[in-house]
């Protein structure tokens, strides 16, 4: 389960800008014990999921071992 305070900073989140999650913390806060080298499939769909609530976009980066949460700019 993530920290209440990311769901908090997530809700005042300004556009543009984003929430960098490094894989460690991507297992254990949304699929914990499914693996993490590289993140299992269900910890990066429970982010992606828990990142809608909170109209953020979500995008995974192998290369950098890390996710992403940011709130987009419609029309920009």
């Amino acid at each position: 389960m993530p920290p209440d305070e990311l769901a908090r900073t997530l809700e005042i989140l300004p556009l543009r800008v984003g929430i960098y999650i490094p894989d460690d913390l991507l297992e254990d806060w949304f699929a914990p014990g499914t693996g993490m080298n590289p993140p299992s499939e269900a910890a990066l769909k429970a982010a992606e999921a828990f990142g809608r609530r909170f109209e953020c976009e979500f995008k995974y980066y192998p290369e950098r071992r890390e996710a992403v949460l940011w709130k987009w700019v419609p029309a920009m």
